[in-house]
């Protein structure tokens, strides 16, 4: 304790080291804020950004270990859904058009009325599935067209009736009393849409 009291801090000598202390604890503060700091912050963002992709990495391992299961699961759907019938099955879309023309002539002269005319309209693709269009015009009274409708839309391949237009035809001229007789006939044009796979 005495020794202490005795050292003379007014003295050149201890002030120089005192001073020299100071100037070697601000330097080591100055590499401590200026390297180490900076080291260890970029090191922590290191370590969290090889954690974040580690992470990912394991997601992906997972994900690719149930690969196989989803393509088994994906090809039993389309097996599934190619087994109920919704999807036209024939090579091309030309045959797949021709198919549908020749089973709308078919249902409408069974049911009793007269195809006017049948159209293969362009196909149209959307996603996975070729859109095969007919644009069919008939004529027949509300039995025939009933019959018709009902047989195309049970139909398999799946067969979806879209913009239907009905008018009735015009009535015929009695030659004896000369009034015009109302007809039963119809004038009936529609589409007829077909679906089919695009190959793979």
């Amino acid at each position: 304790m005495n020794k202490l009291k005795q050292i003379d801090f007014s003295s050149p000598a201890i002030q120089q080291r005192l001073l020299a202390v100071g100037i070697l604890l601000l330097v080591v503060i100055l590499f401590v804020l200026l390297i180490i700091t900076p080291l260890v912050s970029k090191a922590l963002e290191l370590n969290e950004t090889k954690s974040n992709l580690v992470f990912k990495l394991q997601q992906y391992e997972r994900i690719l270990a149930k690969s196989d299961l989803v393509t088994e699961s994906m090809a039993n759907i389309t097996k599934a859904q190619d087994n109920q019938g919704y999807f036209n099955l024939q090579e091309t879309d030309a045959l797949a058009s021709a198919d549908m023309q020749e089973f709308i002539k078919k249902a409408i002269v069974d049911a009793g009325g007269q195809l006017s005319s049948t159209q293969a309209l362009p196909v149209s693709n959307k996603d996975d599935f070729k859109r095969i269009t007919v644009s069919v015009r008939m004529t027949g009274n509300s039995e025939v067209l009933r019959s018709v409708l009902y047989k195309i839309e049970t139909s398999e391949p799946l067969i979806i009736i879209n913009q239907i237009d009905i008018r009735p035809m015009r009535g015929t001229r009695n030659k004896i009393t000369r009034q015009l007789e109302a007809s039963n006939e119809l004038n009936v044009n529609f589409q007829a849409v077909s679906f089919m796979r695009n190959p793979e």
